[in-house]
């Protein structure tokens, strides 16, 4: 005949419900705590909601702009040299002679 270990299937067979049930608990936790915190950010944005739009923050007073000097025709050639440079149809030394002679240096 063959002995059996009532302990040792007892313990196998309770740890085993003993795991399901916090892993159960675990999960019903956390859901409780998702369904929470839905339910906080619902609440806050139906506040954010009711709340007349005269109480929101107006917005920032722009600076006013500056006095709008006239251009003079010397910062408009050097503003067409720098965008030709830039292109790339200029290279290095010829906009530094194109630069120079239009300073006068």
């Amino acid at each position: 005949m063959r002995r059996r270990r009532p302990l040792l299937r007892a313990a196998a067979v309770g740890g085993g419900a003993y795991m399901v049930g916090k892993h159960n608990a675990n999960r019903q936790a956390e859901q409780s705590q998702y369904q929470q915190d839905q339910d906080d950010r619902i609440s806050n944005l139906e506040a954010q909601q009711q709340q007349p739009s005269y109480q929101q923050a107006p917005p920032a007073p722009q600076p006013p702009p500056a006095p709008a000097a006239a251009p003079s025709p010397m910062i408009d050639q050097l503003n067409q040299l720098a965008a030709l440079h830039q292109q790339g149809v200029l290279s290095d030394e010829e906009f530094a002679a194109a630069k120079a002679k239009l300073l006068g240096t």
